[in-house]
């Protein structure tokens, strides 16, 4: 079980965030928020950054949740809040087939269902390496009082996942 009851959910889009969120959050009954619901209305434009600071604060401020999201300009602020962060750090390859494969499903964590591969959601996976990653490995060594729990691959979450389910309940 993480040690904490403030969880972040972060890595590369396609990294199955939302998918690893849901599944930790039926595990340990914390509310889960996605900040793609957040920051998306379902015609695909957006609220303004003051109304997603603001309701990022609100989220923060709470004694527990499960968050899923990159919103890499908000990195430092959600892991300061936080006792725990999850990093899914998984390969550009891996990430992409992840877009790929979500074409036609409807999902909790975004309020449409894509139809087609965004190519500006393919730039961001083809830069998260080069760009977020960096900075993600730099605020794990200045937040290192934080719980992190890094997975290099989806097997290696899942099998944490089945043995998170498999701990005696208190």
């Amino acid at each position: 079980m993480p040690r904490g009851r403030r969880i972040l959910v972060l890595g590369c889009s396609g990294s199955g965030k939302s998918t690893f969120a849901v599944k930790l959050q039926a595990l340990t009954g914390l509310p889960l928020y996605h900040l793609d619901n957040i920051w998306w209305k379902p015609d695909r434009t957006h609220i303004t950054r003051e109304d997603f600071d603001r309701e990022l604060c609100s989220l923060l401020s709470g004694p527990e949740w499960i968050i899923d999201g990159d919103y890499s300009r908000t990195y430092e602020t959600r892991i300061r809040a936080s006792d725990t962060v999850i990093f899914l750090d998984y390969s550009e390859e891996t990430c992409l087939d992840g877009i790929t494969c979500r074409i036609g499903s409807v999902r909790p964590d975004i309020p449409w269902t894509e139809t087609e591969l965004d190519p500006q959601l393919e730039a961001l996976v083809r830069q998260f390496h080069s760009r977020n990653r960096p900075e993600l490995l730099d605020l794990m060594n200045r937040y290192a009082d934080r719980e992190w729990i890094v997975f290099k691959d989806r097997e290696s979450a899942d099998s944490w996942l089945r043995a998170l389910a498999d701990e005696p309940t208190a």
